[in-house]
């Protein structure tokens, strides 16, 4: 029998909360854990409950989702996070990845989105493409603050211990290239691809493609 995914859902509006409830209550293979309305609310649920997935709004009262967020990231690595957003190409969906999130989500999207993207990042994949996250960075990067110059040198001291085509491999992930493309460009089969990228998110310790496209910008690598 498969794992059952544990959901939690944080909002402040209920209706909001109720809706995403009933779609994910009617899957076999997931669960609602637990319900939040705050920030503070989110990660004290996180604590008790051990949800494997959190749906985070972002503006809420006491505690926003992105602060949430970037304090379970640190604290709690093993509850990946969705940010729920109004807006496609959001700076606060991009405030969200910056932080940790595994994705983000559009508040009206359809079921079956939702579904995809739960499973998705259970899964350990990322619920948005690298292309995406692309574009969100050549919008609104220079609005967020960088990384600091300690975790900078961190991640160079880790992108050295790449070998030259896991560098490779490194950089047209971050210019939103999938595998098939990503193979095409260097000659390589695609498994042998899949392979590079999951030795390049181990060394670099990224959560996914899309922190991929992150770290690679604050690098200036692209």
């Amino acid at each position: 029998m498969a794992e059952t995914i544990r959901v939690l859902l944080v909002d402040d509006q209920e209706l909001i909360r109720t809706g995403f409830r009933l779609v994910i209550d009617s899957e076999d293979d997931m669960e609602i854990v637990g319900e939040a309305g705050t920030g503070i609310q989110a990660i004290e649920a996180v604590v008790r409950l051990a949800p494997d997935v959190v749906l985070m709004d972002v503006r809420m009262p006491q505690m926003d989702g992105i602060e949430a967020t970037r304090r379970l990231v640190l604290e709690h690595p093993a509850s990946r996070i969705i940010i729920l957003t109004t807006f496609d190409l959001d700076e606060y969906a991009f405030a969200g990845l910056r932080a940790g999130a595994s994705g983000f989500l559009l508040k009206d999207a359809k079921p079956t989105d939702l579904l995809g993207a739960i499973r998705a990042v259970h899964a350990g994949d990322a619920a948005v493409a690298p292309r995406i996250t692309k574009r969100m960075i050549e919008l609104f990067g220079d609005q967020l603050p960088a990384a600091d110059d300690a975790a900078v040198a961190a991640s160079d001291a880790r992108v050295e211990a790449l070998t030259e085509r896991e560098l490779e491999v490194f950089v047209a992930m971050a210019r939103g290239l999938n595998n098939g493309e990503i193979a095409q460009e260097l000659f390589l089969s695609e498994s042998t691809v899949k392979t590079h990228v999951g030795r390049v998110l181990l060394k670099l310790e990224l959560r996914d493609r899309v922190h991929a496209v992150i770290l690679a910008h604050e690098l200036k690598l692209v």
